[in-house]
């Protein structure tokens, strides 16, 4: 296994593990239950994470051949 497939576990823990701190209303950011905020900014995340693994593995790099 690839050391950056590691990153695609950075999401799982954070929205997993982060619900337990992030389990209160009463703070509202942009308009939104904080628990609420928390899931939409790791819905953001994971899409930047994976993003970044695309780029980072040696197996989706095209390879010039002229």
């Amino acid at each position: 296994m690839k050391p950056v497939y590691l990153l695609g576990a950075v999401p799982f823990i954070g929205i997993l593990g982060g619900i337990f701190f992030a389990n209160r209303v009463t703070p509202y950011v942009l308009g939104m239950p904080f628990i609420l905020f928390w899931l939409v900014m790791w819905v953001v995340l994971i899409a930047a994470t994976m993003t970044v693994i695309y780029r980072l593995d040696p197996a989706n790099r095209e390879e010039s051949s002229s």
